[in-house]
């Protein structure tokens, strides 16, 4: 796998990038929410109260620091609620918790195993998505790998990691010009600043801190007005 510190592609050239526009025939944008450290407490009534608040097409489940018997815990309960609304449940990093769970898909970061891993883990029909941080090529790797997604960024500063890749949004366009698998805008996304990577062809706007930080059912009704 290649070092995503160094992408032999390069960044794009801006009179290259220009050529590329959202192809329209996609599928319009959808929210992708993305759990906070804590999800116990009241946690799983926040949850509810965000699915019920507007369109949400997937929900992944984001924990860090504790044993797999406590984290199925924690999810089973959230799990039911997303599969109430119809919302797909996706594990961040755990291609074993996902089994185990009977997870929609799982969330690969670079260091957590691969699509062919993962496929044989959870079947054909999981839903398998991939960090690939600012890296044409790890997308593609991913892409002829079938991901069924792949993440782009940090477009923005956030608190939920440390941010080391920083994209352009042209990225997005170029990836939705070329690919049909769907792309995952990630990092720093508010309604406020998402408007530039949905016109620039994100798939999904992967958001957590602009939802669960503050009123997570006003936060869905704003990003469904945007994307409507």
């Amino acid at each position: 796998m290649t070092d995503f510190d160094d992408d032999p592609l390069g960044p794009l050239d801006p009179d290259f990038a220009a050529q590329f526009k959202r192809d329209d025939r996609r599928p319009p944008c959808q929210l992708y929410l993305i759990s906070p450290l804590e999800v116990g407490g009241d946690f799983p009534d926040r949850l509810e109260r965000a699915l019920a608040a507007g369109p949400v097409a997937a929900f992944q489940f984001r924990v860090k620091g504790i044993d797999q018997h406590k984290a199925a815990a924690l999810a089973e309960p959230l799990q039911r609620i997303c599969a109430a609304h119809e919302v797909a449940f996706i594990v961040n990093d755990s291609i074993s918790l996902a089994k185990r769970l009977g997870a929609d898909g799982v969330h690969l970061g670079q260091g957590d195993g691969d699509v062919a891993e993962a496929r044989a883990a959870l079947g054909p029909s999981a839903q398998i998505g991939v960090t690939c941080h600012d890296s044409r090529h790890l997308a593609m790797e991913a892409g002829e790998a079938g991901a069924d997604y792949v993440a782009f960024g940090a477009f923005y500063d956030t608190t939920t990691k440390p941010v080391s890749h920083r994209p352009e949004p042209v990225i997005l366009s170029w990836w939705s010009a070329l690919f049909e698998v769907p792309c995952v805008a990630i990092g720093g996304i508010t309604s406020e600043n998402a408007r530039p990577l949905v016109e620039a062809g994100a798939d999904f706007l992967a958001v957590s801190g602009a939802v669960w930080q503050d009123d997570e059912a006003a936060a869905v009704r704003a990003f469904a007005t945007l994307l409507a």
